[in-house]
């Protein structure tokens, strides 16, 4: 008689990470087996989920949540094994005695706004079902930027006041904040529903990290000092020789330069509000700001035309897209794999950070500008476009006048760029060598 076929599935997310503001985890996860995957779309909030019917399971995360899984195979029958890092997923097959079957590249990247469906079948591997469950469309928006603006903005007070309503009263809140167009909006909004729910503003700080020569410093005073909202800025001293790229590695378990520099900011920024509040706990940011009004500048990668840029949906938040050549099955692409540039750094310091930008209404919003008709596929108008919707959609919802300086990425902000490349140079292959050898 044939010993019955077992096959497991291993959970090693951390429930309390979840933030679903309409409905239970129970019932978010009994969405994930309905046959329809716009179900998955309903589920409101932050969230990495996984659900199980006999053979069959199904995975699915929000933009700010990293999920990876590895599919081990056993006598017995095959190990799913699902976490939110790489070395989580390795430190568990270590103590199952199946270390030998590792290796990182091995792990998958849940891809965001998709649902990954698995048949535990054991030999041969299955292949993955991605069914997308979050599906925007395009040119939905008005082509007036002052009535996008209104709408991009009000979404974003709307899942701040979701957010801010969830956290416990009088703890206090800290902004990541440069003076930059999305810090800057998310600040003030966040200012603004704070006054309108009642809540103190005293509980509202704004965090500048600087190394003592970068411009963000001048550009937050300057930024607040407009509005007469100096009071909450508070600088974060930081060291250059504190800035370490094989820790910064480890963290955020990716090789990206671009991602390893913001990263490393990130950790600067969050060791320096630590040391000054140890219970510190909660954090806003600005992050995916860029990606919604498709604000990074083209002419740095060869790959890109703004032709490209405007006709794929969620580039810069997906990458090519699930089941294209260039699509990383260990990283995902975009935002989707890039996020973990402020998720990772933040849970190593015990943050909980949060970022309104990625959520799917605020998203929605952005994919339904008309870009193509309000830029006629001129660079310099769609890098100004962003500053223009920003600006009069916190005008319009919060009745602040936001000031609006030229884009600058965290990483050259708070120190200038000749600093940061003398102290770290961008080299993509070294740092890929670096990761890899933390498993040789």
């Amino acid at each position: 008689m044939m010993n019955q076929y077992l096959e497991r599935v291993v959970d090693l997310l951390d429930p309390t990470l979840n933030r679903i503001h309409n409905m239970s985890a129970a019932e978010a996860q009994a969405r994930l087996l309905r046959a329809d995957p716009e179900a998955v779309r309903e589920i409101d909030g932050s969230f990495a989920l996984i659900a199980r019917d006999g053979k069959t399971v199904r995975m699915a995360r929000s933009l700010d949540r990293p999920m990876r899984y590895f599919l081990a195979k056993r006598a017995e029958g095959p190990a799913l094994v699902v976490a939110d890092r790489i070395d989580v997923l390795h430190e568990w097959l270590k103590g199952e005695g199946l270390a030998d079957q590792f290796h990182p590249s091995y792990t998958r990247m849940v891809p965001a706004h998709h649902r990954v469906e698995l048949e535990l079948i054991g030999c041969p591997d299955p292949a993955p079902v991605y069914t997308r469950y979050f599906d925007p469309r395009p040119n939905t928006q008005p082509r007036d930027p002052a009535e996008i603006g209104r709408r991009y903005i009000g979404a974003l007070a709307d899942e701040i006041g979701k957010w801010l309503r969830q956290l416990p009263p009088a703890e206090p809140i800290g902004v990541c904040f440069s003076g930059g167009i999305d810090s800057g909006a998310v600040f003030l909004t966040t200012y603004h529903v704070m006054r309108q729910l009642g809540f103190n503003p005293a509980r509202l700080k704004a965090f500048t990290l600087t190394f003592g020569d970068g411009p963000d410093l001048d550009q937050a005073r300057r930024f607040l000092a407009a509005l007469d909202l100096g009071l909450f800025l508070e600088p974060i001293e930081a060291d250059l020789g504190s800035l370490d790229i094989a820790e910064t590695i480890r963290i955020v378990e990716d090789y990206k330069p671009l991602d390893l520099e913001a990263a490393s900011m990130f950790l600067a920024l969050g060791r320096g509000i630590r040391a000054r509040y140890p219970n510190w706990k909660f954090l806003v940011d600005g992050d995916g700001g860029d990606e919604n009004l498709k604000d990074y500048p083209i002419e740095e990668n060869p790959e890109l035309t703004i032709r490209s840029v405007v006709h794929n949906q969620m580039l810069y938040h997906e990458g090519w897209g699930v089941g294209k050549m260039k699509h990383s099955l260990t990283y995902s692409g975009g935002l989707s794999r890039s996020y973990a540039r402020t998720y990772a750094p933040a849970r190593r310091l015990g943050f909980d950070s949060f970022s309104p930008f990625t959520r799917p209404n605020v998203v929605e919003v952005a994919e339904g500008i008309p870009f193509i008709d309000l830029t006629q596929y001129d660079v310099p108008r769609l890098y100004a476009l962003k500053g223009e919707i920003v600006g009069q959609g916190v005008k319009a919802i919060t009745g602040l006048e936001m000031p609006v300086f030229s884009k600058r990425r965290f990483q050259h902000g708070a120190l200038p760029v000749e600093s940061l490349r003398r102290h770290w140079p961008a080299r993509e292959g070294v740092y890929r060598r670096q990761f890899l050898a933390l498993y040789e």
